[in-house]
């Protein structure tokens, strides 16, 4: 969950002691909804430093990419868009693989809190309109290492 202590990261990255920096981890996954199966390749924040930063401070993120916060349980999450540059899709996903909600083009830079509503295993973060674009709704299943490989 990005927090502020990110306000630290951002000073440091702001004075450029630190490069925006990739997750070390990287995974494929598939959404299966109405419209057909869609593939992202996704970088994976599994600890809190990897879940702080996020997607901060990036200027650009590829159709097709993203990032998978993985909590190891299901638990109520809250987002913000702090020193995050580019708009995005949020897809809060419960451990069932089943997206629960999602937060369509969430404003870049605001520190207004984005809940999850409800306990959720993970939060798929791709550029924003990727969700209204494919056809992704909540109730279709992500398919990947954390939730199954099967479709």
């Amino acid at each position: 969950m990005r927090c502020a202590a990110g306000l630290l990261l951002g000073a440091y990255v702001h004075l450029g002691l630190l490069a925006p920096a990739q997750a070390a981890q990287q995974d494929t996954l598939e959404i299966v909804s109405a419209s057909g199966v869609h593939a992202f390749t996704v970088e994976l924040a599994v600890d809190d430093a990897e879940r702080e930063r996020g997607l901060m401070f990036r200027r650009e993120l590829p159709e097709g990419q993203g990032m998978l916060f993985d909590f190891q349980h299901d638990q109520p999450v809250a987002f913000w868009m702090h020193n995050t540059y580019i708009s995005l899709d949020m897809m809060f996903i419960r451990g069932d693989g089943r997206i629960m909600r999602i937060e369509e083009s969430a404003k870049p830079e605001s520190d207004r809190l984005i809940p999850s509503g409800a306990p959720v295993r993970a939060v798929l973060e791709v550029i924003a309109g990727t969700a209204r674009q494919l056809g992704i709704k909540p109730g279709d299943r992500v398919v990947g290492s954390i939730f199954g490989k099967g479709r």
